[in-house]
């Protein structure tokens, strides 16, 4: 692979050969990634250039993302570190959040850390899921045999509560406000696990050449409509709450938990050998030890912040 450095001006020439395919980048519907979508619905970025996809579930994201239907998605550190793991090779160049109590293991109203045992616990099959849940089980001192899994999907988080199939279940926000006003009680959060759950903008390695101008492009617009929400939240609102399943009053409370690091905070993280590499590799091997990963992935070659505005 062209090395970072001469990525833009491979990029230029390349787009001066022929036209560039549309940049595709797909996220589920959460919060860190939601002021791509209010770029979008600001006029921020180009529909010609850059198309942003909604999936229903993180699986749904990472098999496209696998399989070359999109070029980039907002994921979580270990889902890219898995993709990683299964030979796609991802850069992470965008730090959306960081997760300080915004995925959460919610209980029925009478459940605990000390009664879990033998209970029914909803979680999307992924790693982010997993992640949590060997979390909540290492707290509770338990084995992941001691509890029954039933497979659901985030966006099915209430649902499934409702249906009374599960116990307690691992979701986030914005389906965890929702829950705990239903009477939900909080039993784990990612705060509990700092650092562990960091949601980034990962392109693949074969797109990161061609489609270098719509990268920095789409990172730029996330962080001006970021801007706009601080300037003007109550409107900015309005376009996010739909997404958010929510009131424009509500939508503050959907980023309870979450860390926005600005540029600044973003370049330092992605610089090599900065937070985000340290925090992979130590992520990488907690989830083989864990048996959440067959294999580690090399890790000297998977961030840039190349791409954030200057």
């Amino acid at each position: 692979m062209v090395g970072i450095a001469g990525v833009l001006a491979a990029s230029w020439l390349t787009a001066c050969a022929k036209p560039v395919p549309l940049f595709r980048v797909g996220s589920i519907v959460f919060p860190g990634y939601e002021f791509m979508f209010l770029a979008q619905d600001l006029e921020l970025l180009d529909p010609q250039k850059i198309r942003l996809v909604e999936l229903l579930s993180s699986s749904s994201t990472l098999r496209s993302l696998a399989a070359g239907q999109l070029e980039a998605a907002g994921i979580t550190l270990d889902e890219m570190m898995t993709l990683r793991s299964q030979g796609v090779d991802l850069w992470a160049v965008m730090v959306f959040d960081v997760s300080a109590g915004a995925d959460v293991v919610l209980g029925k109203p009478g459940i605990t850390m000390r009664n879990l045992r033998g209970k029914r616990i909803g979680v999307e099959e992924g790693a982010m899921g997993a992640v949590m849940l060997d979390g909540l089980l290492d707290a509770a001192h338990l084995k992941a045999q001691d509890v029954r899994k039933v497979n659901t999907t985030l966006d099915r988080s209430i649902e499934t509560y409702q249906q009374g199939t599960v116990d307690a279940i691992v979701t986030a926000e914005p389906w965890a406000a929702t829950l705990e006003q239903q009477g939900a009680q909080r039993l784990f959060d990612s705060a509990q696990i700092p650092g562990r759950i960091v949601d980034v903008l990962a392109v693949r390695a074969d797109a990161l050449e061609l489609h270098a101008p719509s990268i920095r492009a789409l990172i730029a617009a996330t962080f001006e409509a970021r801007q706009r929400w601080v300037d003007a939240p109550e409107a900015a609102a309005q376009f996010m709450a739909r997404r958010l399943q929510t009131t424009a009053q509500g939508v503050p409370k959907a980023f309870r938990g979450m860390q926005l690091p600005d540029v600044a905070q973003t370049r330092e993280m992605l610089k090599v050998g900065g937070q985000l590499q340290q925090t992979a590799q130590e992520l990488q091997k907690r989830m083989v030890d864990a048996g959440l990963l067959r294999k580690a992935a090399a890790t000297d070659a998977l961030v840039s912040n190349a791409f954030l505005p200057g």
